[in-house]
């Protein structure tokens, strides 16, 4: 009965001093390249997304009369 509860302490303790994975510092570099790409993106498509929009909204305006 001791045997698994010593099981579990040992492998939160290794839990608890394992040092793989990412840090918040490369998860803060990983969002600012993706929010960098997304507002490159939105810059390049800006003209194209204005017209969609514009079209939308003359289709609506023309199926509400």
């Amino acid at each position: 009965m001791l045997k698994p509860f010593v099981y579990l302490q040992c492998l939160a303790a290794e839990l608890r001093t394992r040092e793989e994975g990412q840090t918040m510092a490369e998860y803060g570099v990983v969002l600012a390249v993706i929010t960098l790409g997304i507002i490159l993106t939105l810059g390049f498509l800006s003209d194209e997304i204005v017209g969609v929009i514009d079209r939308v909204i003359d289709k609506l305006k023309t199926a509400g009369t």
